[in-house]
């Protein structure tokens, strides 16, 4: 079997360098740079990405050991049938790792070619550390390594206005473009940096607000030797994702011209404000995730795929979407029920094993950020509570109970979480449990029981999941 690099894959021609990429894992190269690949086959784009490594341990020395190149394997469900695609990623130039050579990442920004800063450093990548003191050594965040990056690309083009880039960051944050940007001017305060610059990064330098929505299971472990003897190669960064992709870029006429991704076909949406579309990810796709947990959990059942195929849950599951979150959002009912049919069909991929309890982590919280702003907003609108999504409520009250017809629930929650409900379910009965759960203002961030009618509604639900939990056990 062959190594995987350009000599063996026969790839010459490489673009100049237009991106530059923090971070090295799985979903910038099954998401962003899949797209990029895209866009220079398809399009004009005609740019390489060269790829930062943002902590000191990472892929950067095994991704330059294949040249940048690796395999992308897309499997999943499209129009109700099987899909599998596998596409040899070839627009990576190689890696930069700054902890080695802190110049030699200095000088990426001297680059006139360069356009875009591309970012996924987790949700904690993006925060302002005061231990990084001076751009003269390198910082330890990635804002601050990003400040310093477009302070010596401002020195070394002499501030010119031309010479701003687009920065594009995917960490899961809200408004993750202006909290980026609002970072990078904190570092230019602590370093005192001229106002020159700081008044450059605010008039020539655009910060994109994004949403991005592709499952990225990652390596396939168990599998890669059988992928890498079809590949013929001996592919150590192979990336496995659903055919599923969405990006919600939130910026001007300028950066959509820039990247042309709707002539490559590609599903990104430049729009004037991204919030819709993440309300509409986090209350149906997270929403309906954490909704279906416990109900389908405590019906013995155990991956998503499994729940959404079943007669009775995935009946309740739908249900929920298009009748009590989909009518709760702003969007066209067409655009709306369309990605809710995507939704669905994502949980049915055959090629994901997607444990119920792996979602189930900190169910409470994830409760009140994706499914509590249906209920309440359904019945602002509707003028009644929404059978359904109380039902899962109520199914997580009991799920929290730990145990379901004898057998433990493997419940993975803060530790203070788990203590409340251990004394909670401790109370007399039924309604008690459910009054002294739902007063719990910490964990909704109200009380629930000042809700008219939710605390009735709610104990009717559990009282009916643990009859049916007796039934089961006669």
């Amino acid at each position: 079997m062959q190594p995987l690099n350009r000599n063996t894959a026969n790839i010459s021609e490489q673009p100049p360098l237009k991106v530059l990429q923090f971070g090295e894992g799985n979903f910038l190269r099954g998401f962003v740079d899949w797209m990029i690949d895209i866009l220079n086959e398809k399009t004009d784009f005609n740019g390489s990405v060269h790829v930062i490594q943002p902590i000191n341990q990472g892929m950067v020395q095994l991704l330059n050991k294949q040249d940048g190149l690796y395999h992308l394997l897309l499997n999943g469900i499209q129009g109700g049938k099987p899909s599998q695609e596998t596409r040899l990623i070839t627009c990576i130039s190689g890696g930069t790792n700054p902890y080695d050579d802190y110049q030699a990442y200095l000088k990426l920004g001297e680059s006139p070619s360069l356009e875009f800063i591309i970012s996924n450093t987790t949700e904690a990548g993006i925060c302002f550390e005061e231990r990084d003191t001076t751009p003269d050594t390198l910082p330890n965040s990635f804002p601050g390594k990003l400040t310093a990056l477009l302070y010596h690309r401002f020195k070394h083009f002499n501030g010119a206005a031309g010479k701003g880039l687009n920065i594009i960051p995917c960490e899961l944050i809200d408004k993750n473009g202006e909290i980026l940007r609002s970072t990078v001017l904190e570092f230019a305060s602590h370093w005192n940096l001229p106002q020159e610059f700081t008044t450059w990064i605010k008039e020539n330098n655009v910060f994109c607000n994004t949403l991005v929505d592709r499952i990225v299971p990652g390596f396939p472990r168990d599998t890669i030797k059988e992928i890498q003897q079809h590949l013929g190669f001996e592919d150590n960064l192979v990336v496995k994702a659903e055919p599923f992709h969405l990006w919600v870029i939130e910026a001007p006429a300028s950066v959509k011209a820039a990247f042309p991704a709707e002539k490559a076909g590609l599903q990104v949406k430049f729009v004037e404000d991204q919030s819709p579309y993440r309300t509409r990810k986090v209350r149906i796709l997270n929403g309906a995730h954490t909704t279906l947990v416990p109900v389908a959990y405590l019906q013995g059942l155990r991956t998503v795929r499994e729940a959404v195929e079943d007669p009775t849950a995935g009946k309740f599951i739908r249900e929920a979407i298009f009748e009590e979150i989909i009518p709760t959002l702003d969007l066209s009912k067409e655009e709306l029920e369309q990605f809710a049919n995507d939704v669905i069909e994502r949980f049915q991929n055959p090629f994901i094993y997607h444990e119920l309890i792996s979602i189930a982590l900190n169910s409470v919280s994830k409760y009140k950020v994706r499914v509590l702003p249906s209920v309440l907003e359904y019945q602002k609108r509707k003028g009644q509570l929404p059978n359904h999504l109380l039902h899962a409520l109520g199914a997580l009250i009991v799920f929290y109970r730990g145990e379901w017809r004898g057998d433990k629930i493997p419940l993975n929650d803060g530790a203070d979480v788990m203590e409340f409900f251990k004394n909670a379910w401790k109370k007399e009965s039924t309604s008690e449990v459910v009054q002294t759960v739902l007063a719990k203002s910490d964990f909704w961030g109200q009380d629930l029981t000042q809700v008219s009618g939710m605390t009735d509604a709610v104990t009717d639900h559990v009282n009916n999941i643990l009859k049916a939990e007796q039934h089961a056990s006669l």
